[in-house]
């Protein structure tokens, strides 16, 4: 589960990675995740919207809203509407497609939490105000990337970000030279531990791996849940979890980081879960 101009769609997108529970389910990060599961260069035929319906119905979420997301999906260039006898199929486009595929690189990468690189990028953009949903993409798209401000109009990360490969969707849309970067490193006398404590709160991301943990170490974590509903929730919120964690390097995290502990908990939850919930999709799609 970039995304560029739909890391804004994705669980790459809305509120600050924070500023909500990491399990605060939305209908759209839920359809991402089962996009991204089970349909991306997977599933290539379309699907009908009563499965998606059912499979989120199972987590608790109405069918207005399902149906709600999913235009808005197709809205935003995500999905295609298909027309199947009487009823209406969605299937991914092909931006659609890519997005789900950059996602998929962090999602199963083996070091999700580790900075790419050594050093810092630092980013400065304007976007004239006529321009505000652009610079709201912009936004949601360096935040997935593990950028947040450090000084008014100055964003941070972590490590060498591969910048034009995360701002690759929204690029032709930016005005010219709206976006400027750079890469930094840390100099004598001048330590970035207080940087680092500005720019992000390092207690709530803790306490987000924390919470993560805490639900889905439990066994009944998806009791009573369809495998295919199951595996969809458990990937919604390692997406969330992997917006609200920007990789900062272990030596600002303090004293038993946690996130080792949450990549190994969803990689053993992720196997369990896999054969079931493909056998479901299959009795779903068939």
């Amino acid at each position: 589960m970039s995304v560029a101009n739909v890391r804004a769609a994705s669980p790459v997108a809305g509120p600050s990675p924070l500023e909500t529970s990491v399990l605060t389910r939305k209908p759209r990060q839920l359809l991402l995740a089962f996009f991204g599961e089970f349909v991306c260069d997977r599933y290539f035929e379309p699907l009908r919207a009563s499965v998606l319906i059912g499979t989120l119905e199972s987590a608790g979420v109405a069918a207005s809203a399902v149906r709600t997301n999913l235009d808005r999906m197709v809205g935003s260039g995500l999905l295609e509407r298909r027309r199947l006898g009487r009823e209406i199929g969605f299937e991914l486009t092909s931006h659609g497609s890519e997005v789900l595929r950059e996602a998929s690189g962090r999602v199963n990468g083996p070091a999700p939490f580790e900075p790419q690189g050594e050093g810092w990028t630092l980013v400065t953009f304007t976007v004239p105000e006529h321009l505000r949903d652009l610079r709201h993409r912009l936004r949601a798209t360096l935040t997935w990337s593990g950028f947040a401000v450090l000084r008014d109009g100055l964003w941070i990360a972590p490590g060498s970000v591969d910048l034009a490969a995360a701002l690759e969707a929204i690029i032709p849309d930016l005005p010219p030279a709206s976006v400027n970067a750079f890469s930094a490193t840390e100099l004598a006398g001048f330590p970035m531990a207080e940087a680092v404590r500005d720019a992000w709160d390092v207690e709530r991301i803790r306490a987000a791996h924390r919470e993560f943990i805490e639900h889905w170490e439990r066994e009944d974590a998806a009791a009573d849940l369809p495998a295919v509903t199951a595996r969809t929730l458990l990937v919604a919120d390692w997406l969330a979890l992997l917006r609200a964690d920007p990789r900062l390097p272990r030596q600002y995290m303090g004293d038993d980081w946690p996130a080792d502990r949450s990549a190994e908990l969803f990689t053993r939850r992720h196997r369990e879960f896999a054969f079931p919930a493909v056998r479901d999709f299959a009795g779903l799609v068939d």
